[in-house]
């Protein structure tokens, strides 16, 4: 390609609706530009490092056995309403009628489409493992689409679908499908991180997330200092020993245990200004929250210096529903208003479930279900606890689940998912077969999907400096710039075309800059657009015959290079057999 034929639109300045650096340089650079609030067109530079992304997740998925198909974008309603997940993801979804009047949907994911195929073919085990796959678009109405590409309406995914005779054949496959994630990932050049992860809307019983260590990541990521534990904010485990606890209380109940009473507390209902009010400390009040879910009302407590995690409460409830309580509705089970709640006094079909951080505390502080009250002095012995378990969310410093170090927190971006989705899809749509029994069994399944925008944007986030971007070599738009200062001179620019040609029949991906442009222009866009290697033809290729070689690469693992040499010419074609093919 020759840049004067190329559509390469840069800009110098940041576009001002621009929030973090990866939407700043794809604009500037010329990769995307932007049609209306989350939906991008992508010009030539960003889908050619599309297609390279998608290349490397073809080759690596074909490895494993996985198999490419190609599934319908508009999905009837009806098989969405079959799982129930029609329900879930309510407003989220692009719904609308054809002129036959049927209800469409403009697919958010494809579970319920592609297990409706496979439950139309599969007849017996000998049909299974079977993996499939495909790189489609999806569509999600946004509450507040941001970042760019990394949280848009319309982006595009891979995702790929296993369905196994049993559960021993599941694991198989979902090994299959880590290790071909990781190797996606190193591919592209990206430092990432596997947690483990909720199942959320997906369902199943088991998940990981791949995340890539992002300051402008949305998601939260629990590590630990020492060991490899890794975990999504969602279901990062709180190091509970239980023994230990017992020993704190039993040492505190030494001290006498108080008898509970009501004190006034007029117009302060939060944890902050009834701390203050009361003159006591956040960890001697504890918090209650009130439920309502599948199975009932819940009230939730926990120690007022944490936070409750929503997540851990549906997963322990076993619930495809939760949510907080709306203020009639608490006013009808407590009788008193919101921001006053507590365990104490609270009927009957109220189950009370408790944190973990609460097994401790002695003569502490709860709201007490009337306006303006609080109760002080409360202890466990007086409400009846329904069950335990850890409900908090995770902080810095706290101790690591696995080897009790302490643990980090770290915002990153999802660039990859996998679930082990069981018979949730399978039982609903009756995607079943004959085992060698002869009995009717559902397939067992999982599910992996990786957001191709989204490993994009994360390879700019982590790879980039004040000159533009820097990407790794695997999918960068071009490989190679040859950069001619002087297109006047007749042997600079014999030479330049030489040398692109050269690169051409070595297969590696190259772009001559032969616009009429100033030096300066030439290096700032190259730069700019990130391609790895510049061969420049300027004042020593004229002065001695040296070409310069300037190298701005990804390596992967956070690691960059960025340096500058000479060579002579007649070395050239053996340095671009050497080091520039990817």
């Amino acid at each position: 390609m020759r840049w004067t034929e190329a559509f390469i639109p840069t800009l110098k300045e940041d576009p001002q609706d621009a929030e973090v650096i990866s939407h700043k340089l794809m604009v500037r650079a010329g990769l995307i530009r932007k049609l209306t609030a989350g939906a991008y067109s992508y010009l030539p530079l960003g889908f050619k490092v599309l297609q390279k992304i998608q290349e490397i997740i073809r080759e690596e998925m074909d490895k494993k056995g996985a198999q490419q198909v190609l599934l319908p974008a508009l999905h009837p309603s009806d098989l969405w309403k079959k799982t129930g997940r029609y329900e879930l993801l309510g407003e989220d979804m692009i719904k609308f009628n054809d002129r036959h009047h049927r209800e469409l949907i403009l697919g958010p994911t494809h579970e319920e489409i592609i297990t409706d195929l496979v439950a139309k073919e599969i007849r017996s085990y000998k049909d299974l493992p079977l993996i499939l796959y495909q790189i489609q678009t999806k569509f999600r109405d946004e509450t507040r689409p941001r970042f760019g590409v990394i949280r848009s309406c319309e982006f595009i995914m891979k995702d790929a679908y296993s369905f196994d005779k049993d559960w021993e054949g599941l694991d198989k496959s979902y090994k299959k499908m880590y290790d071909a994630y990781c190797r996606i990932f190193e591919r592209c050049g990206l430092q990432y991180i596997a947690v483990e992860a909720d199942t959320g809307i997906m369902g199943g019983d088991a998940s990981h997330e791949f995340m890539v260590p992002s300051n402008n990541g949305e998601d939260i990521i629990a590590l630990c200092t020492k060991c490899s534990y890794a975990a999504s904010l969602d279901v990062a485990r709180y190091f509970f020993d239980k023994k230990e606890a017992e020993l704190k209380y039993e040492k505190q109940t030494k001290d006498p245990m108080k008898s509970f009473k009501a004190v006034l507390t007029p117009g302060v209902s939060s944890v902050e200004k009834v701390s203050e009010f009361l003159k006591i400390k956040p960890n001697n009040l504890v918090k209650t929250l009130i439920y309502q879910y599948d199975g009932g009302t819940a009230a939730v407590l926990v120690n007022g210096s944490y936070n409750l995690n929503e997540k851990k409460i549906k997963k322990f409830l076993k619930t495809e529903t939760l949510a907080m309580a709306t203020a009639d509705e608490i006013f009808k089970l407590t009788g008193g208003p919101i921001g006053f709640s507590g365990p104490v006094g609270l009927k009957k079909e109220i189950k009370i479930f408790a944190d973990y951080s609460i097994n401790q505390m002695l003569n502490f502080v709860v709201g007490a279900n009337k306006k303006d009250q609080h109760l002080i002095n409360v202890n466990l012995k007086d409400f009846n606890i329904y069950d335990w378990s850890d409900f908090r969310c995770v902080e810095k410093n706290d101790p690591c689940p696995l080897c009790k170090s302490h643990l980090s927190i770290q915002h990153s971006i999802e660039v990859g998912h996998t679930f082990k989705l069981g018979t949730k899809y399978s039982m609903p749509l009756k995607a079943t077969f004959l085992d060698f029994d002869g009995k009717e069994k559902p397939a067992i399944m999982g599910c992996y999907g990786i957001g191709i925008n989204r490993v994009m944007a994360s390879a700019i986030e982590q790879n980039n400096d004040k000159d533009g971007i820097i990407w790794p070599f695997s999918i960068a738009p071009f490989q190679v710039a040859v950069i001619p200062t002087d297109i006047e001179n007749a042997v600079v620019l014999k030479t330049s075309d030489e040398i692109y040609e050269k690169c051409i029949s070595n297969n590696i991906d190259a772009i001559i800059d032969n616009r009429p442009e100033r030096a300066g222009i030439k290096f700032k866009d190259s730069d700019l657009v990130g391609i790895p290697i510049q061969i420049i033809l300027g004042n020593k290729f004229k002065n001695n015959g040296e070409v310069e070689i300037k190298r701005r690469i990804a390596l992967g693992n956070g690691k960059i290079q960025k340096d500058n040499i000479s060579i002579p010419t007649q070395n050239i074609s053996e340095y671009i057999k050497s080091n520039c093919v990817c």
